[in-house]
């Protein structure tokens, strides 16, 4: 048959002569296969096709390099292809697989009534073997992901060892692999860090090793990454992000998981202190997202470089990419709450981080809300609301013992002490976080818990302290560009001598009091003051901040840096 055809190949071209020779093409689709040009080997393998029809491995050659280059409908008719292939040769177990196969592919694209019906095809052809075959532990990874969903952790943990063993029996290395990421994943969440990290390490030998199929490798990959950022594992993350950033660059005609490695990236440039830098991969995430089936990862993306905007102070373009990610389908905290606490709407900005957390019941997704309303609730003048969480915080960090959990809870601790005017204890708690970061190499949460070391130094009365603290907060903050912190540091480095708020100390005395929930008559006690006298200071706090209430006037304290 007649075939003239011209294929780009890194820069050259393929010219087909009118006379094509399948066997030569099938020689060069497979060549650029193995150099991971897939562009090039699906260009090929469909010309090989359009001669003669291609047998089972390069046909699934030809779905592998449609999946790297998210080309959905391609795949399907691949899939498809296969498993008519394999029931007309009576390998029904090979069938079952690529029926699977399709199920999961139509899941993961929310068609969810299709998916259903393929999977129970699935299901009947592996059963009708008449022995145990790898779709049997293909199939009961489904059931483990459900589990997982439904935040039944040993249920998906049992059901993932189960397909594991059926992955050894069978030597099925993507089975066994994508088992034990999953065995990872609920062990994780279960608190038993250490074990679920090692199984997912485990996965990741046979991936590095080049011994798994082209998407598992990238599921692999996707799965330990977001285990690590799940139990703010850093190193971790860090480690295999520059992993797969490096599998993603060896393969310049990738589509799939590249979005995704941007995003990754982003994620550990903006802990790294690199903000623009997280700024052009977001953005280059977003671009190469945009034809994409699924929005999650395009929501990170816009959520990553709204963070951004947000710690530099560039409200607008921040809330538009905020709302953004919640168009695409994502929740856009805690960053949209911290961001009207920094407008200064903390009142909004705890109904917004109480009803999220209201809908929240997985112990790590509370892990990462609950330190925004301890700092909500604080401004908003909720103590007894900021310590609940904290103690929460300390609990979900005791269960799974890793040391940026320990630091969160340590930071939060150190707030309410603080709050209580127990600035020692507060002091110690702050240290305990802040060296925490600094081994992380997070510079920006390093300057957080500088300012607040340099507050607890100056209610302790060391001024050269709190000096210290506060200029090495600044140089950082002004190194980032973070605008709004900057100010506020700025605000208390400012000589106590002539405050802009016009409060006496004896006001702040008062007031810091205020902020940690204590009646009149109890500051009254506390300071050895007349109640009368306490009344009269809170209503001059009242009239020199312009506020109306003792809530108002805490949140006041807080956002200006006067506690």
């Amino acid at each position: 048959m007649p075939v003239a055809i011209l294929l780009p190949v890194i820069g050259q071209c393929y010219a087909l002569p009118m006379k094509a020779d399948a066997a030569s093409l099938l020689e060069r689709a497979r060549h650029a296969y193995g150099q991971r040009a897939w562009a090039d080997a699906f260009e090929l393998l469909r010309a090989t096709d359009a001669i003669t029809p291609l047998g089972a491995e390069d046909l699934e050659r030809l779905l592998w390099t449609a999946g790297m280059l998210d080309r959905d409908q391609d795949i399907f008719a691949a899939g498809e292809r296969l498993f008519n292939m394999h029931i007309e040769a009576g390998r029904d177990d090979q069938a079952a697989y690529w029926a699977f196969f399709r199920g999961f592919r139509l899941l993961t694209l929310g068609e969810e009534g299709h998916a259903t019906a393929i999977i129970q095809q699935a299901q009947r052809l592996a059963d009708g073997v008449g022995r145990e075959c790898a779709a049997h532990g293909y199939l009961m990874l489904l059931s483990a992901q459900k589990e997982l969903m439904t935040g039944n952790d040993p249920a998906s943990e049992a059901l993932a060892r189960q397909a594991l063993a059926i992955g050894e029996r069978c030597s099925d290395m993507d089975l066994i692999a994508f088992a034990r990421c999953y065995l990872g994943r609920a062990l994780v969440r279960q608190g038993r860090v250490e074990e679920g990290i090692a199984s997912l390490d485990e996965a990741m030998l046979p991936a590095a090793d080049g011994k798994l199929s082209p998407i598992v490798t990238g599921l692999v990959y996707c799965n330990l990454i977001a285990a690590c950022r799940q139990v703010y594992a850093f190193d971790r993350s860090r480690e295999w992000t520059e992993a797969l950033s490096n599998w993603c660059g060896a393969q310049p005609q990738l589509v799939q998981f590249n979005g995704v490695c941007l995003l990754h990236r982003a994620e550990i440039m903006e802990l790294n202190g690199a903000w623009q830098d997280s700024i052009v991969e977001a953005r280059r995430a977003t671009r190469s997202l945009a034809h994409s089936s699924g929005n999650e990862a395009a929501a990170g993306a816009a959520y990553q470089e709204a963070e951004i905007h947000r710690l530099r102070g560039e409200f607008a373009a921040a809330e538009d990419l905020y709302r953004t990610a919640s168009r695409l389908g994502l929740e856009p905290q805690p960053g949209m709450a911290l961001l009207r606490l920094m407008q200064g709407r903390a009142e909004q900005a705890a109904a917004t981080i109480r009803r999220v957390l209201a809908t929240t019941k997985a112990p790590l997704g509370r892990a990462r809300l609950l330190p925004a309303l301890v700092e909500i609730t604080m401004a908003a003048g909720a103590v007894d609301e900021a310590r609940e969480a904290c103690e929460e915080l300390e609990t979900i960090a005791i269960r799974f013992a890793t040391d940026i959990l320990a630091a969160m809870a340590s930071q939060a601790r150190g707030q309410i002490e603080f709050a209580g005017g127990d600035a020692a204890a507060a002091l110690g708690h702050f240290r305990t976080a802040l060296t925490t970061w600094q081994r992380a190499g997070a510079p920006y949460l390093e300057a957080r818990l500088r300012v607040l070391a340099g507050q607890a130094c100056r209610m302790l009365g060391d001024e050269d302290g709190s000096e210290l603290e506060f200029e090495a907060a600044r140089s950082i903050f002004t190194a980032l560009g973070a605008a709004p912190d900057l100010a506020r540091v700025d605000q208390l480095i400012r000589p106590t001598t002539s405050p802009s708020h016009g409060l006496t100390r004896r006001e702040i005395e008062v007031l810091g009091l205020v902020a940690t929930g204590k009646t009149n008559r109890l500051i009254a006690t506390d300071l050895g003051l007349s109640e009368k006298t306490v009344d009269r200071h809170l209503s001059n706090i009242f009239d020199k901040l312009a506020v109306n209430s003792r809530a108002a006037a805490t949140a006041y304290a807080f956002q200006n840096g006067l506690l």
